[in-house]
């Protein structure tokens, strides 16, 4: 008889290969055609809200791993949310407006042509190329599994937004936050335009580093000036660009001051930093001396010296921003170039001169340096200042220097008018740092690095000068240049762009836009322009609080949580709060979290130039989405991520390990109903219990980790359930009772339910992270017509408090902590050839040598055949008293203190001429005995026993089986 036929063995059309970059767009569709997205939200209709705001990446080229990153975090957490009871929506957003989309368009085009274009016509050419992107990676997106509102993104392009955020913007107005004002700015010479501090980057930076004389004119009677080679304040600078530019020497109030006489003439000085100075001087102790007198800084105030090459009277002024740390201790103060400059500047009075213009080249001020570059022009004036004996040094510095954050090249600080939000006026700064401790920042040191860049931080300025972008609603008077900007006019303004878009203001006559009657409140003059400055593009998506979460239906509140890359504590965390907060008085949202960025296998930044760039396309081709979703889970995004084809290979065993698991356990189910075939819980095996009870910790932990957002604790969790408690130990034990025990035997049905219990919670778990794979599950589960169509449409469950005993879970931790020796034992035997597999094996225990009792044994002398089936073996018991003679020689070698566990017994030394293992369990404090079991193996179930034979109509299988085979044996 073929009694393989008669096993329960496993079947399931689950397949074995998951294929996944062919099957997950056929997923991508099912979801899509059959609404799973809205079918989420209407079965969560009126259950308490959780909104994450999607910050909106830019619509700028195909996605890339870091939008990857950023997406399936959303996802992850959206899932979440709406499967452990939230109404929780997902609206994409898309940032369309700002300096990346012109340069493509003007890379496209050409420099020329587009200066030939009219602002509408460029307009125009970056909304589709806009929209363009908008579509592709609106496509991209959805190929890794996110689910959301697809055909109904907010759009920083669309009318309502615009309209919206010109209305913000009055808001602001009416609060008196807004001003206009000359003073210095990033401005990116290559991109023609201001910048914000979110706009920079810091790189390293090559520059000259120059130690300059100013002389002295009058010293106010402080000290003679030297008649040989003059007495002269020294400063030192790294930008000789902005030499021109110069009003002022600062010095420190507090900072002690010496004059030291060189061949150079006498140098006044730092008293700290007199010895660095003479050593960059090369200068020794002989070379130098330093005066009796001794100044402090505020005695200097007032001093007028002269500029180095330019006729300029220049005044000693005094500033506390002023180091020893490095430097002369005197300053260079060039206020149209720089924001200390330009503050203290603005105390003493002084001109606020910035003679550069818009593409960074020298204007007519400068006299014969007109026209050239900054940069290129600092090589004629250091030998400008050779040549009338004024530079003391010269050397080369790389330091930290701003960068444009889209050319990538080097930023000045350059005085220019601008519009800007004060952060002083009504206390913003202030109300903002307050509002930032109501918030959660995941992890902790979010909070900080907020607070210490709004606190440095300077006003935000808001204007930019190019054409792509939301204009500044501000009128000027042609009569007398008053500027016309107030809430009512922002108002008036947005009901345009409601109607028509922010094109309008282009395309349209200024009186067309004026609201009726308007006149100049200064002069009573008629006749206005336009400003021609743009938002800046930080504005346009800092505003998306009151433009999209307060005002769309779908979302119609505050947001939960914002969640974005690291580097938007200086970027749309801080404009979203700033903006936020001096309008409505709080923070936009409850809980903010970041997650780092993405670097390759070796941990450095990924560049073209270095070839080392991962596009998320390549791996969902090559792997499916699939895995780009586990990796996002198993790394600890809170840091920075590294990705490489190793780190993707050991995700894919370990998807391959969840995938079989899952597989494993459906392929036992074939023939069981849940509503039919459940076995109550307490009537459940007790290695059955304790699996579940197993289970209901994983779920708590998984659901704990899910609310925290500590992804990689879920997808350890569940990775080392499936490997070791399942795996491991459950399901290698569990196979005799599936296979070999009646199909519809408490016992089998007893595990199957555990089986089912297990899988619902795998399969729920493993939702968020792994949906594609999960959705599959869920299809092949038992009981599918009674389920929802979608595993996203059933809640993850909270853990059956029923499932869970805790002194139950001790012992039976303990009884498997002890198999483990056991486990030793069998190997060795292996090792030594008395045994191939387990089943070979009969299982002695000896208590030879004292010590507290194990549970282990126990449970084989109480219930043998539990402990059978837990050790896999055929035969297992404990013997009461002595252990037999041959036992000593490892007595004795546990006295002496050697090493060795275990020895093999000869065939003439052992009894009943048999071949052992004896096996020495310090942790069972016992020996164990493996040799080969005692009868015939059973040619069903493989075990070995005395009994094979007795029942005749079977005469080749054991008594259990014979029983299973005269009550039915398979379903």
């Amino acid at each position: 008889m073929d009694y393989k036929a008669t096993l329960n063995l496993p079947k399931t059309r689950f397949p074995m290969r998951a294929n996944l970059p062919q099957n997950e767009p056929l997923q991508v569709e099912r979801w899509e055609r059959e609404k799973i997205y809205f079918k989420v939200l209407e079965a969560n209709q009126g259950k308490k809200s959780y909104i994450l705001h999607d910050g909106p990446p830019y619509a700028n080229g195909n996605i890339h791993l870091g939008h990857a990153l950023n997406k399936i975090l959303k996802d992850i957490i959206v899932k979440y949310k709406g499967m452990a009871g939230f109404l929780a929506p997902y609206v994409p957003g898309w940032d369309c407006h700002g300096l990346p989309i012109e340069l493509q368009v003007e890379k496209n085009i050409g420099r020329l042509k587009k200066t030939q274009l009219t602002k509408p016509e460029v307009r125009r050419l970056c909304r589709e190329y806009a929209e363009r992107y908008i579509a592709i990676q609106r496509e991209e997106f959805k190929r890794l599994g996110v689910l959301g509102d697809w055909d109904h993104p907010y759009r920083t392009i669309d009318y309502s937004y615009e309209s919206a955020e010109v209305r913000e913007l009055g808001k602001l107005i009416a609060a008196g936050l807004l001003y206009r004002q000359k003073k210095p700015v990033y401005w990116c010479v290559s991109c023609v335009t201001a910048l914000a501090e979110a706009e920079v980057e810091y790189e390293e930076h090559a520059a000259p580093s120059i130690y300059v004389k100013f002389p002295v004119k009058d010293a106010k009677g402080k000290f003679p000036l030297s008649p040989a080679g003059g007495t002269a304040f020294v400063i030192w600078t790294t930008t000789p660009w902005t030499l021109p530019a110069n009003q002022a020497i600062a010095v420190h109030p507090h900072f002690t001051y010496r004059l030291v006489k060189t061949s150079a003439g006498e140098l006044i000085l730092n008293q700290e930093l007199i010895a660095g100075v003479m050593q960059v001087l090369g200068l020794q102790s002989k070379d130098f001396a330093v005066t009796a007198g001794a100044w402090a800084g505020s005695e200097l105030e007032g001093m007028v010296c002269r500029h180095p090459w330019l006729d300029r009277e220049i005044q000693v002024i005094l500033g506390d921003f002023v180091t020893h740390d490095q430097g002369t201790g005197c300053v260079h103060i060039a206020p149209g170039h720089g924001q200390e400059d330009f503050e203290v500047g603005q105390r003493y009075g002084l001109e606020v001169s910035a003679p550069v213009d818009a593409e960074g080249k020298f204007t007519s001020e400068t006299g014969d340096l007109a026209g050239e570059s900054v940069f290129k022009a600092e090589r004629r004036i250091i030998e400008k200042l050779k040549t009338k004996g004024a530079l003391l040094k010269e050397e080369k510095l790389t330091h930290s220097y701003p960068h444009c954050w889209r050319c990538k090249k080097p930023v000045i600080f350059r005085a220019t008018e601008q519009w800007f939000i004060s952060l002083e006026k009504n206390q913003l700064r202030r109300r903002a740092l307050e509002a930032i401790d109501q918030v959660t920042w995941i992890p902790p040191w979010g909070r900080e690095r907020i607070r210490g860049m709004l606190e440095a931080r300077p006003d935000w300025c808001i204007s930019r000068q190019r054409s792509w972008g939301v204009p500044l609603p501000v009128f000027y008077c042609q009569r007398c240049r008053e500027a016309l900007l107030s809430q009512a006019l922002c108002d008036h303004i947005g009901s345009i762009f409601l109607r028509e878009g922010s094109d309008a203001w282009f395309t349209r006559p200024v009186s067309e836009l004026l609201p009726p009657g308007l006149s100049c409140p200064s002069c009573g003059a008629k006749e206005f322009t336009r400003e021609e400055d743009i938002l800046d593009v930080w504005f346009d998506s800092g505003v998306s609080h009151a433009a999209v979460v307060e005002t769309d239906s779908r979302l119609a509140g505050r947001a939960d949580l914002y969640l974005e890359g690291s580097d938007q504590h200086r970027g749309w965390f801080h404009t979203a709060l700033l903006t936020s907060v001096a309008t409505r008085g709080r923070a936009p949202y409850g809980s903010v979290l970041t997650h780092g960025f993405t670097l390759d296998g070796k941990g450095r930044k990924m560049s073209k130039s270095m070839g080392n760039v991962v596009a998320p396309q390549e791996i969902f081709q090559r792997y499916g989405a699939e895995v780009l979703r586990l990796w996002v889970a198993a790394e600890d995004y809170r840091e920075d991520v590294r990705i490489s084809d190793e780190i993707l290979n050991r995700l894919v065993e370990a998807y391959r390990k969840l995938r079989n698991t899952t597989r494993f356990l459906m392929s036992n189910l074939y023939d069981f109903d849940p509503n039919k075939d459940t076995v109550a819980p307490a009537d459940l095996d007790e290695l059955d219990r304790w699996i579940l009870h197993q289970t209901q910790g994983l779920l708590g932990r998984c659901r704990e980790a899910y609310e925290k957002f500590e992804l990689h604790i879920v997808y350890h969790a569940l990775n080392n359930f499936c490997s070791v408690d399942l795996s491991a130990l459950y399901l290698d034990i569990v196979k005799d009772r599936l296979y070999c025990e009646a199909a519809h035997s408490r016992e089998r049905r007893s595990a199957q339910t555990t089986l089912y219990r297990i899988l619902e919670t795998l399969v729920h778990l493993m939702a968020p992270i792994l949906s594609f794979t999960a959705e599959e599950i869920w299809e092949y589960m038992p009981d599918r017509e009674r389920r929802p169509e979608s595993v996203f449409l059933s809640q993850i469950p909270s853990a059956d408090a029923g499932l869970i005993d805790e002194r139950r879970g001790a012992e039976w931790d303990r009884i498997l902590r002890e198999r483990g020796e056991v486990l030793k034992a069998l190997e060795e035997a292996r090792n030594g050839n008395i045994i191939g597999h387990s089943l070979d094996a009969q299982v002695v225990f000896y208590r030879g040598n004292g010590g507290p009792g194990s549970s282990l044994l126990e449970l084989c002398k109480n219930d043998p055949g539990r402990a059978e089936a837990l050790l896999i073996v055929s035969q297992g018991r404990v013997e009461a008293g002595e252990a037999p003679p041959y036992v000593d020689p490892l007595k004795a070698a546990r006295q002496a203190g050697r090493r060795g566990t275990h020895m093999l017994i000869p065939l003439n030394d052992s009894p009943e001429g048999r071949r052992v293992c004896l096996y020495d369990s310090e942790p069972l404090h016992c020996y164990i005995e493996v040799s080969k079991a005692r009868g015939k193996k059973c040619e069903r179930c493989w075990k070995y026993s005395e009994d094979v034979g007795k029942d005749s109509a079977h005469p080749t299988v054991c008594a259990r089986c014979s029983r299973v085979l005269r009550e039915g044996a398979a379903s």
